[in-house]
């Protein structure tokens, strides 16, 4: 399974906004936003050069791509299935990236970080209407039932998650803390997303 080895504090502070990355360590002083706020390498600290329009739009993209925990094959995968579904675009990505079965378990607080829920989707920790799935890049459906595998409910990892910093989940999701199951209600809305992207700059990247 591909993923950025990155130093992840290093991407947060190269985009210049936390990314949430880290889990608990983002909410807390250590956090490398909070205590070194300016990009990384020996020029970091230097005077800033201006900005042209193509920068602009590959921070967008290299900071979705961050986010979302994506390299850069699969994101252009999920780019071509947005431009064929109808609407814009740039919505139907964010939507596609959001309905991955990594992100929904984060979002329902059951992973304390993006690499921590795809990491627990691989080890097969959960299933999706009662079948285990191990794909983290599934794309999930409205009416989806998403629940913690029995043998796998006293996971450390999912304790200390839903004991950790409180997420509330989404509007589009259900969460039932009683019996550790989540349910898709519907496709997320732009309005109803709160990553800090602007997805038209993307769109118009890939598109020169």
């Amino acid at each position: 399974m591909a993923v950025n080895h990155d130093p992840r504090c290093r991407q947060c502070r190269r985009e210049g906004m936390k990314l949430f990355l880290k889990g608990a360590r983002c909410y807390s002083r250590k956090c490398a936003i909070d205590r070194r706020n300016f990009p990384p390498g020996q020029h970091g600290q230097g005077p800033q050069k201006k900005t042209t329009e193509y920068a602009t739009q590959l921070r967008e993209k290299q900071k979705m791509k961050r986010v979302y925990r994506v390299l850069e094959k699969p994101f252009r995968n999920t780019l071509a299935e947005a431009e064929r579904r109808h609407g814009v675009t740039g919505e139907n990505l964010l939507q596609l990236l959001e309905l991955r079965f990594d992100n929904v378990v984060y979002r329902m607080n059951l992973a304390s970080s993006r690499n921590q829920a795809r990491q627990l989707v691989s080890h097969r920790h959960f299933t999706i209407n009662g079948r285990r799935v191990n794909i983290p890049s599934y794309i999930l459906r409205p009416g989806d039932l998403v629940e913690i595998y029995p043998k796998s409910r006293k996971l450390a990892p999912l304790m200390e998650s839903l004991r950790g910093v409180g997420r509330r989940a989404p509007e589009w999701l259900q969460f039932d803390a009683s019996t550790l199951s989540g349910k898709v209600l519907a496709a997320p809305k732009r309005d109803q997303i709160d990553s800090p992207v602007e997805e038209q700059l993307i769109v118009e990247f890939y598109s020169r």
